[in-house]
């Protein structure tokens, strides 16, 4: 068993609070991943579960037992920190033995381990070679094999691939994951790229501010994001977020005519994520271009649909110059109310049945 839990857990340093009261669990085998912007306490987060930090208040379990206040060195949770943090004067075999030779490990167990764990990583070629004859995946990888090696069933994970290019990067996720499912680890995994979070985590903790703004799988942030704040985060781009105002025949785009649906439009936001609009050939809502990205897999346009702006994903070449006239529909049940005061998810709910405005 290797199950993590934070019970309300609070870290001040002096006035300022970093995390506020946050709970959650991250169950034995799972890939949780700590999810939000440049400090919002996610590595805080981290590096208290780690033993670094000390909590202010709260309680840190791991497999049942309170280690709230005790040294990372009895947590049995290994770590993998953004810069690597690898000895530039040791080989790439003195790097990943390290902590067992600080502990007095037996040189044969020693060298069993490290021929076992080279060849999980793919670095059994490269035991000879110095951090700087290595390239950046493969100091990634040492940085990995470091922290398998000491064969804890905990990893916690400090935006380990932030360093790397975008091809790199994907390779590494891909790698990662694979690896972390072989070995059954418990991984805490911390990202400020909704696109590692999304295609690595079983479960996602996104954080604001110190507070757990949303937590679950993936698929649940992305279909039924639970504020404005997720809504806008997930996704690439992220949900167009219209304000709403209140038409003659109902809720319609503040600036804009058509009504979506019958019903109180004023105090609401309406969310619709840019894959999921699309160009009317009738009806649906009145649009200007503003502007088209062409992506080669994908179009993005950027449209003005009275005092808003949106955007409209489409497979393959769209060519519309600024200034079209179009008109658009959306998937019914793609739709999302939230509340423009407070920011949630409004508690009623857009039924295929009620849009005035769907697909054609």
């Amino acid at each position: 068993m290797s199950e993590i839990v934070l019970e309300k857990v609070t870290k001040r340093f002096g006035r300022m609070t970093a995390v506020d009261a946050v709970s959650f669990r991250a169950e034995t085998g799972k890939f949780v991943v700590l999810l939000g912007p440049s400090g919002c306490g996610k590595s805080t987060l981290l590096r208290l579960i780690a033993g670094l930090e000390d909590v202010t208040e709260g309680r840190i379990l791991i497999d049942g037992r309170d280690v709230t206040r005790l040294s990372p060195d009895k947590r049995r949770v290994s770590m993998v920190f953004q810069s690597y943090a690898l000895f530039p004067h040791l080989s790439t075999q003195e790097n990943i033995v390290f902590g067992l030779k600080v502990r007095r490990m037996p040189e044969g167990e020693r060298l069993k381990r490290l021929a076992q764990v080279a060849e999980v990583v793919g670095l059994a070629d490269l035991l000879d070679r110095k951090p700087q004859q290595l390239s950046g995946g493969q100091r990634q990888r040492v940085a990995l094999a470091r922290a398998i090696i000491a064969e804890n069933n905990i990893c916690l994970m400090d935006e380990p691939l932030s360093n790397l290019d975008a091809q790199l990067r994907h390779g590494m996720r891909v790698e990662i994951r694979a690896l972390q499912q072989r070995l059954g680890m418990t991984v805490v995994y911390v990202t400020h790229d909704q696109v590692e979070a999304m295609s690595m985590a079983d479960r996602v903790v996104l954080i604001r501010e110190g507070r757990i703004e949303q937590e679950g799988s993936p698929e649940d942030l992305y279909a039924r994001p639970a504020t404005i704040f997720a809504a806008r985060f997930i996704g690439t781009p992220g949900m167009n977020l219209l304000a709403l105002a209140d038409g003659p025949g109902g809720a319609v785009v503040r600036g804009s005519q058509d009504t979506l649906f019958p019903g109180r439009g004023g105090g609401l936001t309406l969310g619709v994520r840019p894959e999921h609009v699309w160009l009317a050939n009738s009806g649906g809502v009145a649009a200007t271009v503003t502007s088209s990205e062409y992506h080669g897999a994908d179009t993005i346009l950027t449209v003005r649909v009275g005092e808003e702006t949106l955007f409209m994903r489409a497979p393959g070449q769209l060519a519309q110059a600024a200034g079209t006239q179009v008109r658009l529909a959306w998937k019914p049940g793609s739709l999302h109310l939230f509340d423009a005061a407070t920011g949630m998810r409004a508690a009623e709910e857009l039924q295929p049945g009620r849009l005035a405005v769907a697909a054609d």
